[in-house]
């Protein structure tokens, strides 16, 4: 799932970046490479749905680790660059380190992750819903939301942390609803009909309100801090709350020796390290740095991007800033009127003026 998750993320990015240069963005609709990319994506997208019926969400929840790995392997050898040895090591080695730690740490949750799954028939969701520990688990979860979201409303607080707890307590509602509503329908296409049952509904509609939402506030974490960054921190802490979620609400990790938790908590920590590794050299994208030329001959302000050196032009006219700008336009230079004012010479006729009046 996560291997048809990042071919299409890398086949869509690689249709943007080819098609960048072109006038008419809505171009990339027609080409061969988005749309496979978009398929790809909605492949990965419904088996990471399904694997939810068939899989604990201890597992589940840390393989997003897969998917950057092989985004990020996918990325570099579509998009990669020429360079020397000793920048390819100096820009990629650790990214490269991040890809062997990753595999390794995925190894060992996967290898020691918690086996036991249930079939989720409504009568048991049901069950799990009304039991002590999950209610207290959501008692709390609404609590630190509804102050997490007081600080970053009303107080203006939008540090990255914030608003990624925000996105990871979302996420924990997310991964019980979607591992519910995914057992549920694959039960119901057995035979064993879940559909009509209440409890399918509120799980679909807690489902598709905590999706929303939580796009919502990731998408905010990514015009306030940088992608790569936000990328990190949101796995480790989405990672974090559903892994937590689905053992309290499903109980996942009840009949797993010691031994076998620590192996996973230590694969889930290498994941960490490594996805962090991967996004943490990403180079950024460069700002766009716009500086204004007035058009004085039409009156009109002209927004250039930031390119050469801008230089004021004295060839026998005045320009307000500008040589060659990223859009090929050119403002019109403001003429300047070259010929000499006349000067009155009241200074050579006064003496001129006092002789005549001698003479009288």
């Amino acid at each position: 799932m996560g291997f048809y998750s990042s071919h299409g993320e890398s086949y869509t990015k690689y249709s943007h970046v080819t098609l960048a240069g072109r006038k008419d963005q809505r171009t990339f609709y027609h080409t061969k490479t988005w749309w496979c990319g978009f398929v790809f994506t909605c492949i990965g997208e419904s088996a990471n749905f399904v694997s939810y019926a068939f899989a604990p969400l201890a597992v589940v929840a840390p393989l997003n680790a897969v998917s950057v790995l092989t985004s990020s392997i996918l990325g570099f050898l579509f998009l990669h660059e020429k360079s020397k040895p000793k920048e390819f090591a100096k820009h990629y080695g650790l990214i490269i380190l991040g890809y062997f730690i990753t595999a390794g740490g995925t190894y060992l949750f996967v290898s020691f992750g918690p086996n036991s799954h249930e079939k989720l028939e409504a009568e048991n969701i049901i069950k799990h819903i009304v039991g002590w520990p999950v209610l207290l688990y959501l008692l709390l979860e609404i609590i630190l939301f509804c102050l997490l979201l007081y600080f970053h409303k009303q107080r203006r607080v939008n540090y990255l942390v914030v608003i990624l707890l925000l996105v990871a307590l979302l996420g924990s509602v997310t991964v019980i609803t979607v591992k519910a509503v995914s057992g549920m329908l694959v039960l119901s296409i057995e035979g064993n009909i879940q559909l009509d049952n209440p409890i399918f509904s509120v799980m679909f509609v807690c489902m598709m309100a905590s999706v929303i939402f939580q796009a919502r506030f990731l998408s905010q974490a990514c015009k306030l801090h940088d992608s790569s960054l936000v990328m990190s921190v949101n796995y480790i802490l989405s990672t974090v709350f559903a892994v937590v979620a689905g053992a309290v609400f499903y109980l996942e990790f009840n009949k797993e020796e010691v031994l076998n938790i620590c192996m996973y908590v230590l694969g889930s920590v290498l994941c960490f390290l490594g996805v962090f590794l991967m996004t943490k050299n990403r180079k950024k994208p460069k700002i766009f740095e716009p500086y204004v030329s007035m058009d004085m001959s039409n009156g009109v302000p002209t927004i250039h991007d930031k390119g050469s050196v801008v230089q004021p032009d004295f060839n026998g006219s005045f320009s307000y800033g500008t040589l060659v700008n990223n859009d090929g336009v050119a403002p019109a230079p403001l003429p300047v009127n070259l010929e000499q004012p006349v000067v009155s010479s009241r200074t050579s006729d006064a003496p001129t003026g006092q002789l005549d009046r001698k003479n009288d």
